[in-house]
């Protein structure tokens, strides 16, 4: 059978073609088009991790200052418009990306390379540099498709305690999520396109919790509110690093950066949520009020700091992180979420007061931990509070709006939009705290 040849909709850039004639040359000394190459080139690598407008154009700027430019860049979520300058001359490039993604062991590797630049690259000739950019941008995931199902099994099980469910809804979304994280991470090697992926991957995830919820409740006398653990069976889909990036952006007034990725993190939840709402009237499953587990309060606490270490650990693992870095970042997760949910449990505090609280406690932990090991902010902090995004509100509010029962959505939509805004803003709290760079608009 004869396989039509798809052509790809963005052609590749041969960094090494135009250089072939300059290989001895050390690339500070290279003409005006390879040194910019090499700018555009890293802070399209840096766009590629997910990582926001401002970082990638701070990266850009030390590269180009290193090598005697002057660097004026327009950053979006996919594109990048630079153009570099020497004071004789000037070159301008657009760059682009097929997709956006989350890369944190990529970011790292791309961090330490512009920190040892001026130190070292600026010596080495433009080919060698950009041999050693293609090892990073090769860097793939780190996690087979099985290994991200049972981080995002992790990740969601902790996120139903979290929400208020108990045991059989915890088992029941482990399940699911996880054979509907592997599907999407299926998927995404095969290349298909974003809302293929969200909307099989979903509901893939509420068939088999509303399966399992079924087979369980022959077999046992389950209560009939156990189904609505289904919602947290999606919640592996929600883009928790888009949010927050679009909000820091912002407050740099990267506007054209933050409102696209705003708009991307939108897209999503919206084909997701759209997605279950449709799974939920074809199974008739129904959200409702998780069953009370009537904890003590030192039991609740323990848990909570359990399930949060649990969730964050697996989001983390999910956007490939090293073990080692998801572990700190669980650790400060769980403090920082923890501190969250009882600000509003014995506090009494708004959700989203204590949404602004635990992130800016999220923020200045990772700071205090970026001093000593040098990892990037962003790899520690935004997935310490991914588990604090309300998935759960915004399918309430699609849910609801969908059986055009308008207050109750509106509740539900504003709710989670004052949640979604308090979070960046604790994290540019802390940053604006802790680094003085970020807390000046020179």
């Amino acid at each position: 059978m004869h396989h039509p040849i798809i052509k790809p909709n963005h052609m590749q850039i041969p960094w090494h073609d135009p250089i072939r004639d300059q290989k001895e040359l050390p690339v500070s000394q290279a003409p005006l088009p390879i040194r910019a190459g090499v700018v555009g080139r890293v802070g399209l690598l840096l766009l590629s991790c997910g990582t926001g407008a401002w970082r990638v154009r701070s990266s850009m700027n030390e590269i180009a200052e290193a090598l005697g430019l002057v660097c004026a860049a327009d950053i979006g979520l996919l594109s990048i418009e630079y153009t570099c300058s020497d004071g004789e001359n000037s070159f301008s490039q657009t760059l682009t990306l097929t997709a956006t993604g989350v890369n944190t062991a990529k970011l790292d590797q791309l961090e330490r390379f512009v920190k040892r630049f001026p130190l070292d690259g600026v010596y080495m000739t433009a080919d060698d540099l950009h041999t050693q950019l293609d090892k990073i941008a090769q860097t793939g995931g780190s996690y087979t498709p099985l290994q991200l199902g049972l981080a995002a099994a992790l990740a969601c099980g902790g996120f139903t305690f979290l929400l208020g469910g108990g045991p059989i809804e915890m088992l029941l979304v482990f399940l699911s999520a996880g054979v509907g994280q592997y599907i999407r991470a299926r998927l995404t090697q095969r290349h298909l396109t974003l809302f293929g992926c969200i909307a099989l991957s979903v509901a893939a995830a509420c068939l088999i919790y509303a399966g399992l919820f079924r087979l369980a409740s022959l077999l046992f006398p389950i209560e009939a509110q156990h189904q609505a653990g289904y919602i947290c069976a999606m919640l592996f889909i929600i883009p928790g690093f888009p949010f927050i990036t679009s909000g820091i952006d912002m407050a740099k007034q990267d506007m054209r950066s933050g409102l696209e990725r705003l708009a991307y993190a939108i897209m999503i939840v919206v084909v997701a949520t759209l997605t279950a709402w449709l799974m939920a009237l074809l199974l008739r499953l129904q959200p409702m009020d998780f069953l009370p587990l009537g904890l003590p309060v030192w039991a609740r606490i323990l848990l909570r700091l359990a399930m949060s270490f649990c969730g964050v650990f697996g989001f983390s693992l999910m956007f490939n992180s090293p073990v080692k870095l998801a572990s700190v970042a669980a650790v400060i997760g769980a403090l920082s979420n923890t501190l969250r949910l009882e600000l509003v449990s014995l506090a009494g505090f708004p959700p989203a007061a204590a949404a602004f609280f635990g992130a800016l406690a999220a923020g200045l932990l990772a700071s205090l931990y970026k001093q000593r090991s040098g990892y990037p902010r962003i790899t520690i902090t935004v997935p310490s509070i991914v588990i604090m995004v309300p998935g759960l509100y915004f399918y309430r509010a699609v849910y609801d709006l969908g059986t055009m029962n308008l207050s109750d959505s509106a509740s539900w939509l504003v709710a989670s939009l004052l949640i979604v805004i308090s979070l960046p803003l604790g994290l540019i709290c802390a940053r604006i705290l802790t680094d003085s760079s970020f807390r000046r608009c020179t």
